[in-house]
């Protein structure tokens, strides 16, 4: 039934899809065209996430933080921090493996946190790909964030959030309205807060995985 549910969902979505217009109806593309580079980022669909509707984007960061911190509460991140994936030393492929993609890993986030201000990319891919980076590693034996203490946990959790709070509420002390950014300093705001976005959502994915998988030493 489940199957068939999901089957029925997507051909009335093809349906959907195949409906729209090849152009979108109205002026909205051509003013986000039009005003994108007042927000530091040449992209349409960055300027759109962290400029015309930067408050929707600051609160999915928040939301992001608040489950995490909500998985720790009731697990507790003391025993997060140097939690075993499994009692059983990894499989030799899975190090080789981790040996290969890891690097890469880290490489192809980089690029796409890069590449988010002018094309198609930006914080939440670069993070989901770091944060599977940081996965396999745990999961091959590594450290990963198994290696980091767990006082240093809450800063990296509220990077993003806490670099929307600061460019929200910085330009009030200017006399300016909130999230009002200067044109000139616009651009290095956003590989900014982009950037702390990343290492928030890097770290939120495989953490909440560690945080609810059995520990190595818990009876069966």
């Amino acid at each position: 039934m489940a199957g068939a549910a999901c089957a029925g969902l997507a051909v009335v979505l093809v349906l959907a899809v195949r409906d729209l217009p090849d152009e979108a109806p109205g002026t909205l593309p051509e003013a986000v065209a039009d005003r994108a580079a007042e927000t530091g980022a040449t992209n349409p669909v960055t300027a759109v996430l962290l400029g015309f509707r930067a408050y929707d984007t600051w609160l999915e960061v928040a939301v992001l933080m608040a489950a995490a911190i909500g998985v720790l509460a009731v697990v507790g991140a003391r025993d997060v921090a140097g939690r075993a994936p499994s009692p059983h030393p990894p499989p030799p492929l899975l190090g080789w493996m981790a040996s290969l993609v890891v690097p890469a890993a880290v490489l192809v986030g980089g690029f796409i946190l890069w590449l988010g201000s002018s094309a198609p990319g930006g914080a939440f891919q670069a993070g989901s790909v770091l944060g599977a980076a940081l996965l396999l590693a745990w999961l091959a034996g590594r450290p990963g964030l198994a290696g980091v203490p767990a006082r240093a946990l809450a800063p990296l959790l509220g990077a993003g959030t806490a670099a929307f709070l600061a460019t929200a509420t910085v330009p009030l002390l200017a006399g300016d309205a909130l999230l009002e950014v200067p044109a000139g300093v616009a651009q290095a705001l956003v590989i900014a807060v982009e950037s702390a976005v990343t290492v928030s959502v890097a770290v939120t994915l495989p953490l909440v995985v560690m945080a609810v998988r059995e520990p190595a030493d818990a009876p069966r």
